[in-house]
């Protein structure tokens, strides 16, 4: 599943410690959830997401038994037939009728749909290399605690992981970088189960793909699908540390060195 990176990992945490800083500049931007209540109930009810878990655990519990449903039922794949529509519903029905496995991406999409839909404020980012002939990147969730005010990273692909300090805490992917940068352990939590702190496959894949990172400054239901219900399509939020030139360039995209807007509490609203 992962491109051979194991023997580069060093090489990887080099070029983060070498990269310049994240700070506040002149860019201007707003991360945001927009809730529609109808949706939620529809893909609640779908789903039947309720029976995933207690209705008074806390957030984190929640996402996690979220990450492992997405990560249980879906395995990895580069689909060949791509899905006519990309939100939690059409996709689970392309699963049962099409193919059972798509990409990182599509994971993220339905995941964040799921978190959503259960009431947590998540979002989908795209974590990429600093190599612009690398195109190999990932696609992952953050859902954000309240009872810890922060970002904490799930990832329902490739049997499904998260990232925590050695006391167990969940990391964000801001944290994640900073403990390579740092030198500091971290734990990976393969299939959501027993912690590892070694250095394998996955530990260097994230060395290699937090280098910087791309999110909607918008998200809601819908978001990449076709049929996006006549939303306007948002800006992408470049986020890259001082002196980096972001690739993949979009038309709407805003470049940012802000790590501390980019990792904010999201602003959040209702149709």
């Amino acid at each position: 599943m992962y491109p051979s990176v194991k023997s580069r990992y060093s090489e990887f945490v080099e070029l983060l410690r070498e990269s310049g800083p994240f700070e506040k500049d002149t860019a201007a931007f707003e991360m945001q959830i927009i809730q529609d209540p109808v949706r939620a109930k529809e893909i609640r009810d779908y789903f039947q997401l309720e029976t995933l878990y207690d209705a008074d655990a806390d957030t984190w519990t929640k996402a996690l038994a979220i990450g492992k449903f997405v990560a249980t039922n879906i395995p990895h794949d580069n689909q060949e037939i791509e899905p006519e529509h990309r939100n939690a519903i059409d996709l689970w029905e392309y699963t049962k009728n099409v193919a059972p496995a798509f990409n990182c991406r599509l994971h993220s999409i339905l995941t964040f749909e799921l978190m959503l839909a259960a009431g947590l404020d998540a979002r989908f980012v795209t974590c990429l290399p600093e190599d612009e002939n690398d195109n190999d990147c990932h696609v992952m969730n953050e859902v954000w605690l309240p009872e810890l005010g922060k970002w904490a990273m799930i990832d329902s692909d490739m049997d499904g992981n998260y990232a925590s300090d050695l006391d167990g805490t969940p990391l964000s992917l801001r944290e994640i970088r900073e403990h390579y940068i740092a030198g500091d352990q971290m734990q990976y939590h393969p299939r959501f189960k027993k912690a590892t702190t070694k250095v394998n496959e996955h530990y260097s894949y994230m060395a290699k793909n937090t280098y910087w990172f791309r999110c909607a400054e918008i998200l809601s239901y819908y978001q990449e699908d076709p049929d996006n219900r006549e939303r306007e399509v948002c800006r992408q939020i470049n986020l890259g540390p001082k002196g980096f030139d972001a690739f993949l360039e979009k038309e709407s995209s805003v470049n940012t060195t802000d790590a501390d807007t980019f990792w904010a509490a999201p602003k959040k609203s209702s149709l």
